[in-house]
């Protein structure tokens, strides 16, 4: 199967859009810089292709819910049956769920939106220190890290900070070290606990995932999103997967986003505290297709702005993954072959995020 699908959209793109991007990207100001240029419309690179703006007709709206998991039992040292199920039954037929009495205090999560805010909102000339498209820079800012693969670009600016063994605080953003020191700390200590109910809940010891490295190897990714003119005509992100084993959010209070449910859009309103969980595509793998990763989006909005921060654990780098031997059998064989993970990264960064083809299906055999 190919794996360039709309990756390849550079290679047909036509100069003037060409132009406009790099004339875009050659400011280094993102989506918050036009936005502070008043503009009243929204520039012709971020709107959606008619086709996809028609495609969005055949999607149904609802007013249902993705579950909410109550953590407080897990923060006095029970990994309980009840909450084991729920997590089970969430991640198998949603593949998303907020959890509440997660552990990390609320001043923590405050502190981080209110520190990825800052960063936006500095001096540009500041900002435009950390402004790249190397994904070797640990710490860079930008718009849009698949700007000339995708079909239109995203109404967004991103800071992303990937976290090796060791990060020199220095080499954080003034404005928000402290508060994304802090809330790392955390993060991985509540992923250490929900990987652990992921695996009791795929029926294997509260260790297995652990094990395996599935909580080794992590990316910060702060998406701020302006206030948009025109929401109707563009996306905050596009509809995907996540790439890695599991997604740690925090979101701010503003709705936009959504997960694909049974045919559905479904918003994933904000609870004032809670955190949103999602299984990513290497995790389904590694679960021989018991846990799911599901595709979602973020929506523009006359609001803004909003502020997320995903907290993506993709694995360990050293190790290659299949579909773990326990869950399979003779009437359910392995349906998919080894994943090497530095394979697997760099096929993700060489496609734009709408890409339509599946990562996953080019591993199944």
């Amino acid at each position: 199967m190919s794996m360039t699908g709309t990756g390849d959209f550079s290679a047909k793109m036509d100069p003037e859009r060409m132009k406009e991007l790099k004339e875009f990207d050659d400011m280094k100001a993102g989506v918050k810089g036009l936005v502070d240029a008043n503009l009243i419309s929204i520039p012709k690179i971020f709107m959606r292709p008619p086709d996809e703006l028609a495609e969005e007709l055949k999607f149904k709206q609802t007013d249902i819910e993705v579950p909410v998991i109550d953590l407080s039992d897990i923060q006095k040292g029970n990994l309980c049956k009840e909450i084991v199920e729920e997590v089970r039954f969430a991640s198998e037929k949603w593949g998303f769920f907020q959890v509440v009495n997660h552990g990390i205090p609320s001043g923590v999560l405050n502190e981080m939106i209110d520190g990825v805010c800052l960063f936006n909102e500095q001096d540009l000339e500041v900002k435009k220190l950390f402004y790249s498209r190397n994904h070797m820079q640990k710490v860079r800012f930008n718009s849009n890290y698949d700007l000339y693969k995708s079909r239109f670009a995203n109404w967004r600016d991103t800071l992303t900070i990937s976290l090796p063994d060791h990060l020199d605080p220095e080499e954080l953003p003034v404005c928000c070290r402290r508060a994304t020191q802090e809330y790392i700390k955390h993060i991985i200590k509540l992923g250490d606990h929900l990987f652990e109910l992921l695996s009791e809940a795929l029926g294997l010891k509260a260790d297995h995932l652990k094990t395996l490295g599935c909580g080794e190897g992590y990316t910060l990714v702060c998406h701020y999103y302006p206030a948009c003119p025109e929401p109707q005509l563009t996306l905050g992100a596009s509809k995907h997967s996540d790439p890695g084993t599991l997604t740690i959010l925090l979101q701010s209070q503003i709705c936009s986003l959504q997960v694909l449910h049974e045919g559905e859009w479904v918003n994933i309103r904000p609870i004032p505290g809670a955190l949103v969980i999602n299984i990513g595509d290497l995790l389904q793998l590694i679960s021989n297709d018991r846990l799911k990763s599901v595709e979602h989006r973020v929506i523009a909005n006359h609001e803004g702005p909003r502020i997320s921060v995903a907290c993506f654990f993709t694995g360990s780098i050293y190790m290659t993954y299949s579909p773990i031997k326990e869950l399979t059998s003779e009437n359910n064989p392995a349906r998919y072959r080894e994943v090497v993970l530095g394979e697997y990264i760099s096929k993700f960064f060489s496609r734009s995020l709408d890409d339509k083809s599946s990562l996953l299906d080019y591993y199944k055999q």
